[in-house]
């Protein structure tokens, strides 16, 4: 049997903001959308990073085990976009859920497609997945694709599959003044939420600019310049509009 090898951005031994507890995150190299406000732009670029294979990355991971036993935490896929190398994932999420380990996928889903080989995958990925924290960056669909450059299609549709399969997830939206805090498009959002009995918790996340060095490092114009974090009161509202409170 061949090794699958993953391309790999980086990993955070002891994450505490992407899923339950303590968390091993692994950090995809790899992505299809372009947002204006990722604070990852380095992970972009397909076809870079470093290979490794998943046993490799679960023999790094494993140490931290007490850890995560301690805090409820385990291990976290983020990105770039994890979905797109979705074989890695089977073969490392295999290795975790043997050893006992908490599995989470961060992703929007946005490279998601009703083509059987990828579902035939992603239902076995699912069987070794125990959350997906579900990016949902703009629900108005001409928003999103200014915000991202993607359609948001593939993304509803990962979130109704997700549905179907009754799989846990954490809904995540990133709050930016005068791009995704509108009182409007946050209601229809919370709408579309309301369809999803498999949601466990609704996270608001503010904007901030931490990671705007990365896109001056790399040569890129910075598209959101001169947008601040939201006041503490526009965040309080988001909240209120999307119920979060009554996830906890």
């Amino acid at each position: 049997m061949t090794e699958v090898l993953g391309r790999v951005h980086s990993v955070e031994t002891m994450g505490t903001v992407d899923g339950p507890g303590i968390r091993f995150i692994v950090f995809m190299q790899g992505c299809l959308l372009r947002c204006q406000f990722c604070h990852n732009p380095d992970t972009w670029k397909i076809g870079t990073g470093t290979e490794r294979s998943a046993q490799d990355v679960f023999d790094e991971a494993i140490k931290y085990k007490e850890f995560w036993d301690a805090s409820g935490g385990g291990v976290t896929v983020s990105g770039g976009e994890p979905l797109l190398q979705v074989d890695f994932l089977i073969e490392f999420f295999t290795l975790c859920k043997k050893a006992g380990v908490h599995t989470t996928i961060d992703s929007c889903g946005g490279c998601f497609t009703r083509e059987p080989e990828f579902i035939e995958k992603l239902d076995r990925l699912m069987e070794v997945t125990d959350l997906i924290l579900l990016d949902i960056k703009q629900i108005n669909p001409e928003k999103h694709l200014k915000l991202t450059t993607k359609s948001n299609a593939p993304i509803i549709d990962f979130a109704h599959y997700l549905r179907d399969k009754e799989q846990p997830i954490w809904i995540r939206h990133v709050l930016i003044p005068t791009k995704t805090d509108d009182p409007e498009d946050l209601t229809k959002l919370h709408e579309f939420i309301q369809t999803l009995p498999n949601v466990k918790q609704v996270d608001v996340l503010p904007y901030h600019t931490m990671g705007v060095y990365k896109w001056k490092e790399m040569g890129i114009r910075y598209p959101l310049e001169g947008i601040e974090a939201p006041e503490e009161e526009v965040v309080a509202l988001a909240n209120q509009i999307l119920e979060t409170s009554s996830y906890k």
